[in-house]
Formats: C-alpha cells, structure tokens, sequence
C-alpha cells in the first residue's frame, strides 16, 4: 500500500469508527502513541482505543493528513484534526488539532506510531480550566523528557 491510501485508511478507520480496519494497518506488535491517553500496543488494544478510548468523550471524526514524505521506513505526514467533544464542560465544541504524525514502517504496516501536536487551541475550544491545561501540558513535558533523544537536552 503506498503512502497516500494508508494514510487515507487511516483516517477513515478513525472517522467511521472502524477499530479493527484501524489496527489492521498496524504489525502485530505494533505501538500507537497517543498524545493524551500514552501507548496501545498490540492490534488489540489498537483496535479497542478506536473503539472506546476515541469514542468515550467524542463523536463525529474528521482527520486529514497532508503532505506525505516518505523514505520506506519513516513516513511523516502534516495533519488536521478535529472532533465534537461529548466533555460536559465543553458544551458540544469542535476540538481542533494540529500536527505531524510520524510513523515507523515495516512490511507495509505501521510498526510505531508518534505524533508532534498542537493540543493548546482545542483544550480553549472545550473550555478547559487553566489548571486542568497547566496538569496536561505538564505530562506532555513529562512524556518528552522521558523519551532517549532527549537526554543530551536535559544535562546542565
């Protein structure tokens, strides 16, 4: 599959609630990061973050990705993405995302999948506390000191 039609499978696997079809494009052992709910490993629990994490406290999809650059084995696409969140305090807002998601190929899956988001606009849309904004921007800086390419960063 080239990189344009795995990308759109992608993206419509989310939009139409298609967790099976979704983990299908993953290796068995492969990994989605997610840059609210962390790691799902394995086509299963892939396939069950479609299903119920995604759709817990959202509803009507919409993911299009642009740009597709890829060597074979890193494929990197510039991404828009939204959802109707079903968050109480969000009142039904259209939560809006930006960013880059990165995927590591194998045998024309995804064997990991990470993403680089702007996250800020959509926690306004949904009307986020500032404090509840400060506790989640604090785990995503968690998240990144923790990852190994960022260990020259952290040294004094």
């Amino acid at each position: 599959m080239d990189a344009t039609s795995l990308l759109r499978a992608f993206c419509d696997a989310v939009e139409q609630r298609k967790g099976a079809a979704f983990a299908d494009l993953f290796t068995e052992d492969g990994v989605y990061h997610d840059v609210f709910y962390g790691a799902f490993t394995g086509r299963a629990a892939i396939a069950d973050m479609i299903d119920d994490v995604f759709y817990r406290t959202a509803t009507d999809f919409r993911w299009d990705m642009h740009d597709p650059v890829s060597n074979g084995h890193t494929l990197y696409a510039r991404y828009t993405f939204s959802y109707r969140s079903t968050l109480p305090e969000a009142d039904g807002a259209r939560a809006m995302f930006e960013g880059v998601a990165v995927m590591t190929l194998r045998d024309g899956r995804i064997a990991e999948y990470h993403e680089v988001a702007n996250t800020a606009p959509a926690f306004i849309d949904m009307h986020f506390a500032p404090e509840r904004i400060a506790k989640i921007v604090a785990k995503q800086g968690a998240a990144l000191k923790a990852r190994p390419e960022m260990a020259r960063h952290l040294t004094t």
